[in-house]
């Protein structure tokens, strides 16, 4: 008797496409690929999204709201500034290997290269982040520009970091957001 098999869900493959993108590049997103590194068919890919096109835009809506949407709805539960700062800087240190780890998000970032919907999607990610980063600033009365580009350029590059290094680097962003609100208090 063979042992029946769960269904996939499109989240499976989904995160799939995120670690095969982490793992070997945007030439992995594809369905034959994909089907064979979770040992099913490419008809099991075609039954959950209309062709490969439609499975890109559902990974980059997924990475959008994941990264976007539920860390500012997180966040907007906490009503003392500080906290939410701290915290923000938190979770941008913070992972899911489901998800491809500290290296999905450079490369959804070098995907983005030579990819303009891919690249729309990082704009438009990453205006929801600075816009989100300059208002909790703002309620700290830490209103020049340049603090939220430099936290969000710390936060890019520890990110790149921890990709290639496996280092921990949220005690290094806790230092930074520690410097810049001491520079408020000074």
């Amino acid at each position: 008797m063979s042992e029946k098999r769960p269904r996939l869900t499109p989240e499976d493959w989904i995160y799939a496409g995120f670690r095969a993108l982490v793992s070997d590049g945007p030439d992995a997103l594809k369905a034959e690929p994909l089907a064979r590194t979770l040992g099913t068919t490419k008809g099991s890919f075609y039954w959950h999204f209309q062709d490969v096109g439609t499975f890109h835009t559902k990974m980059l809506a997924l990475w959008e709201a994941q990264s976007v949407d539920a860390v500012t709805a997180a966040l907007d539960a906490e009503k003392d500034p500080v906290r939410r700062l701290y915290r923000l800087g938190e979770i941008s240190t913070d992972s899911s290997p489901e998800y491809g780890g500290d290296g999905a998000e450079p490369a959804i970032r070098a995907w983005a290269h030579g990819h303009p919907d891919v690249a729309q999607c990082v704009a438009r990610v990453d205006q929801k982040r600075l816009e989100y980063l300059s208002r909790i600033l703002a309620e700290l009365d830490l209103t020049n520009p340049d603090f939220t580009r430099i936290i969000y350029g710390a936060y890019i590059g520890l990110g790149t970091l921890s990709a290639t290094d496996q280092t921990d680097n949220s005690g290094a962003m806790s230092t930074l957001l520690a410097a810049l609100l001491a520079l408020r208090d000074a």
